[in-house]
């Protein structure tokens, strides 16, 4: 399947239901892998653009969720990866046992009482002098923390330009509740049988390295 616009990657998304942005050990499992060339790093309307209008459209929910890089994720398939890379925790539960980083702490509770916030603002409230992208990959990859939208700055002429600007939020806030009632592993085998009927060609071994 080729992408050519945004209906097409948010068909591909539904279809796969967990897709990485860029190239990985897995082939062909890559928005990059099968984006237009003429709307890849071009001066027309492509990825880049649409995965901030995607994710505020809650058509996926987008972050760095594969190996510390971006991924689009389809809403029916979150609660599976949050039960698997939470390893059946909430955020309280995660803290309560100890298992959350002080860092990581400061910036969840900022963003607790602080939906729908740019990440540069997060990181400036928050105090973080060094470390913030750490933890931000962390919590992201653990599921607790998305990328909900970009913001752009905007030239004299009145249009967009740049990279964007992150603004976070909280899962649960756009999904609602995540928690399953099945085991964590049980989550991750799904995963793994849905992405292999998907892509019968991939090395099984592989693409569980990927999900970890």
């Amino acid at each position: 399947m080729m992408i050519h616009k945004k209906d097409d990657l948010t068909a591909m998304i539904q279809q796969v239901g967990i897709l990485p942005f860029f190239t990985n050990s897995v082939p062909g499992w890559s928005v990059e892998e099968h984006i237009d060339p003429a709307v890849w790093f071009t001066d027309q309307e492509g990825p880049w653009e649409w995965k901030g209008q995607l994710a505020s459209e809650r058509t996926c929910v987008y972050g760095k969720f594969i190996h510390n890089k971006a991924a689009f994720i389809s809403p029916e398939w979150f609660p599976d990866l949050a039960n698997w890379r939470r390893d059946g925790y909430d955020w309280e539960g995660w803290v309560d046992d100890d298992m959350a980083p002080y860092k990581d702490r400061l910036l969840m509770q900022y963003l607790e009482t602080h939906p729908y916030v740019l990440s540069k603002t997060a990181k400036r409230e928050c105090g973080f002098s060094k470390g913030y992208d750490t933890v931000l990959t962390r919590l992201q990859m653990q599921t607790y923390v998305i990328t909900a939208d970009f913001q752009y700055s905007i030239t004299k002429d009145g249009k967009p330009y740049g990279w964007g600007n992150a603004v976070l939020d909280l899962p649960e806030r756009w999904l609602g509740s995540l928690m399953l009632k099945r085991k964590p592993q049980e989550s991750f085998e799904r995963m793994v049988k849905h992405l292999i009927a998907i892509m019968p060609e991939a090395d099984e071994n592989t693409l569980r390295k990927e999900l970890k």
